[in-house]
């Protein structure tokens, strides 16, 4: 039985090297970082193969080629920059071959609500084995002679999971349905929710009928861009081996833009375990100690709402047709001025979005603008979740 693998560790004379705290921000690890002399905040993905993004108003240098990146819908070219030095907290990274991509800067920091400059790739961690703590808010290296093969889960609150063999570039595992049914998705902490995947991929292990018309379709954003999504009360899985009972999965209502792979599971799955993650024998050890498993979907209205950077004010961005807000009459480009009482001018769009949600049933009061009128609603919270049994 596995009570913790740091003392599973040190009863094995193995020891951690390391420790770099982390913060939480709105569903996203932040990092404190060090490229080519620049200190930089960034979110941790293990979903991302590369080393870092960076957004250009930080200089580490001149772009000296281009990549092409790929999200779940698409792929895009992007510049990059050789990386000379690099730390993560105090701890130098072997730097051979890494390069920083650079974008045109992104509004992270209203994204995760606290100060961020970009993303921390999984390329600058396989030199060895590491942990995400969540509990303890680490991420601590590991001794590099640690074989998690040689791990004994108890499968109740530890559970040892083997990497599929699809490359390096995501650590893409099983997901097995009540009828043999599978799913390949990689371990990704840059997905701020608990599981995206796409309707052909369900469509594919029956999960959902063909043709079948979604109910509450909304939007996501990704990297390319916004997509039309919507979500599905899945039946009881083993995610990475781990039982999990009737999950919601948020859903794309495109094909995916790999084939080797059916989408992610994400931050809100993943924050319930401590991750100990061994690269070089194929391995993610996951100790269950929040003792949940699952992320109860909230009510919502069914709206998006975003900062406008032109008039520095929260606009609705989508209502979904037929949801509740559209029925009290809420339009897309309404400014929302408040929830509930509170200015949400300064919130980012996931502050703002937790505020919309919360108990089924219950209410929400906001405060809008329109072509400068002043609009009050009441609205109630139901859940927007498809049901694909239902017809």
């Amino acid at each position: 039985m596995v009570i913790g693998i740091l003392f599973a560790i040190a009863g094995t004379g193995h020891s951690s090297l390391q420790e770099v705290p982390f913060t939480i921000g709105e569903d996203a690890i932040i990092i404190n970082v060090e490229v080519n002399g620049k200190p930089a905040s960034l979110m941790f993905d293990t979903g991302f193969a590369g080393a870092v993004v960076l957004g250009d108003q930080l200089d580490i240098g001149k772009p000296t080629g281009t990549i092409s990146l790929q999200d779940f819908v698409g792929a895009f070219q992007v510049k990059t920059v050789p990386i000379k030095t690099m730390k993560i907290g105090d701890r130098m990274v072997k730097v051979t071959g890494l390069e920083a991509v650079q974008q045109p800067s992104e509004h992270y920091s209203l994204a995760y609500g606290v100060h961020c400059d970009g993303i921390l790739g999984l390329e600058p961690f396989k030199d060895g084995p590491f942990q995400i703590n969540f509990e303890k808010k680490k991420i601590i290296f590991l001794d590099p002679s640690l074989d998690l093969t040689q791990t004994t889960p108890d499968n109740t609150r530890s559970f040892l999971a083997k990497l599929l063999p699809l490359g390096h570039n995501s650590m893409e595992l099983s997901v097995q349905g009540p009828k043999g049914e599978k799913l390949v998705m990689a371990l990704d902490t840059g997905n701020s929710g608990y599981a995206t995947t796409h309707r052909d991929v369900l469509e594919r292990e029956k999960f959902w009928p063909e043709g079948k018309k979604a109910a509450f379709m909304t939007q996501s954003v990704v990297a390319s861009g916004p997509v039309d999504t919507f979500y599905v009360a899945m039946p009881d899985l083993k995610i990475f081996g781990i039982p999990v009972e009737k999950p919601v999965f948020s859903v794309i209502d495109l094909p995916s833009s790999a084939a080797d792979h059916d989408g992610t599971i994400g931050f809100r799955f993943l924050r319930n375990f401590n991750l100990t993650i061994d690269l070089a024998h194929r391995r993610v050890l996951f100790e269950n100690y929040t003792g949940t498993r699952n992320d109860e979907e909230p009510g919502a209205i069914g709206v998006l709402a975003f900062k406008d950077p032109r008039r520095k004010r929260m606009r609705i961005y989508s209502v979904m047709p037929d949801g509740p807000a559209d029925k009290a009459g809420v339009k897309r480009g309404d400014d929302l001025l408040s929830v509930d009482g509170l200015d949400v001018d300064h919130m980012s769009y996931r502050a703002v979005r937790s505020l919309l949600e919360g108990k089924v049933g219950s209410k929400v009061k906001l405060d809008l603008s329109r072509e400068g009128q002043l609009i009050r609603h009441e609205i109630e919270r139901i859940q927007l979740v498809n049901d694909p049994t239902k017809k």
